[in-house]
């Protein structure tokens, strides 16, 4: 499929979602809000795909929401109710993230700010160099965080660090976001994108139907009890223990070789 504002390539079984619209700083305007969940959609559909990785082109991850759409170079919205519709792109796009049941890394290449750090706190692993950096840009402006935001940071950076970045819309630096964990990856610049996929690689050679459960279980953990937790884990591991994946773990390990998944 042509794509206008974002790229989407494929690469044995990784995909690469680009944002690319780097004169604007990756920033989302409603052309590229449908082209992502388009994007998510056939990410998701297409079982070839085992990791998919998001990333901005040029010199900025994303900036969120273009600033173009608040003084007026698009419409606005006539009314409340007509702005609360509007969320409806950036909402399947954080919770498309989310919901994917194949892992996702943000490669974030510069600054993720206002949605932009949002959408990088959507995705399961963030890798970054010196040049990364993030901020509630919604701060600065006098808005709320609308793309979900204030339930993403406290549990990735802890509710002390998330109420500072909330309150101050200070920028978070590279060095700091490792610290925290934001960053599952520091690197230097010139290596970020080998280093990404070198990640994505080893997962998208792991076992497809674990980890795609381990994901769900993540998060769907999050809202339960220990004891219910315990239950939906014996019955995920019970359909991976019948699983062909789990026979050839099984077999190369006796082999001594490595294990060819196929997620059957």
């Amino acid at each position: 499929m042509s794509w206008e504002t974002i790229g989407l390539e494929k690469k044995e079984n990784i995909g690469i979602l680009t944002l690319n619209r780097p004169e604007r700083m990756n920033a989302f305007n409603e052309k590229m809000e449908a082209e992502v969940v388009q994007a998510l959609q056939e990410a998701d559909q297409d079982e070839e795909v085992r990791v998919l990785v998001v990333t901005g082109a040029g010199k900025a991850f994303c900036a969120g929401a273009d600033m173009g759409r608040m003084s007026g170079e698009e419409r606005r919205p006539k009314g409340a109710e007509e702005f609360r519709r509007g969320f409806r792109n950036i909402q399947g796009i954080i919770l498309g993230l989310q919901r994917l049941e194949k892992p996702t890394i943000a490669m974030i290449n510069g600054a993720a700010v206002g949605g932009g750090f949002d959408l990088a706190c959507a995705c399961d692993l963030r890798t970054g160099s010196e040049n990364t950096r993030f901020m509630v840009a919604f701060t600065r402006i006098g808005l709320f965080p609308g793309w979900g935001g204030t339930w993403l940071y406290p549990r990735i950076i802890g509710i002390p660090k998330a109420a500072e970045m909330l309150f101050t819309g200070d920028f978070l630096e590279a060095k700091d976001a490792e610290r925290l964990g934001l960053l599952n990856k520091l690197v230097p610049a010139a290596d970020l994108e080998k280093e990404t996929m070198n990640l994505a690689g080893r997962i998208a050679n792991g076992p497809p139907i674990a980890i795609r459960l381990a994901k769900m279980q993540l998060y769907k953990g999050l809202e339960m009890d220990l004891e219910t937790a315990m239950k939906v884990a014996a019955a995920c591991e019970t359909i991976t223990l019948t699983s062909e994946d789990h026979r050839e773990g099984v077999k190369a390990f006796q082999e001594k070789r490595k294990p060819q998944y196929k997620g059957r």
